[in-house]
């Protein structure tokens, strides 16, 4: 991976890690009040739940973001096969496996009463599939990262060995 590569990929992370906490800070607090102050009684009942997931989403983005730049920099290193790397593959997968809970979760919160039109739930329910789709491609992504592992592992051995005979 090219260094500019490397630089183009930080600096959206470094936007989405900014952008996240902007909306933690302003529009959270913004979401909280416009949802308070709902006529809809069927919303005010869900307004905290809908609170907290939508929080707890946010935080799997910013999880992922850090992990992924956490690998950005064992790239740089040289270091990305290696054993360390698949913790932050790890946490990625369960990070974006929490995302789909919190999708399912936020649409099973809607469901009941009049808070939300069917087709609002049914899309949610869509977009919890799509995300555990992309946790399990990461993971295959995983399983690639482990047989080059091994590859390069049973590389440095056999090196080994050829300088021994040389």
């Amino acid at each position: 991976m090219g260094k500019l590569t490397i630089l183009a990929l930080r600096v959206v992370l470094g936007m989405v890690l900014l952008g996240s906490v902007f909306v933690q800070a302003v529009m959270i607090p913004l979401l909280a009040h416009d949802l308070d102050n709902d006529f809809n009684a069927d919303v005010a009942d869900v307004a905290v739940p809908i609170i907290v997931i939508v929080v707890l989403g946010i935080l799997t983005v910013q999880v992922c973001a850090v992990c992924v730049w956490r690998l950005l920099t064992m790239v740089r290193r040289g270091t990305v096969f290696s054993h360390a790397a698949f913790r932050y593959v790890d946490i990625i997968i369960g990070a974006i496996g929490a995302a789909s809970l919190l999708a399912f979760a936020l649409g099973a919160t809607l469901a009941p009463g009049e808070s939300a039109a069917p087709g609002v739930v049914l899309l949610l329910g869509g977009l919890a599939v799509l995300i555990a789709g992309i946790a399990l491609i990461v993971y295959v992504q995983r399983m690639l990262l482990a047989q080059a592992v091994a590859r390069d592992a049973e590389a440095q051995h056999l090196q080994t060995e050829l300088d021994e005979v040389i």
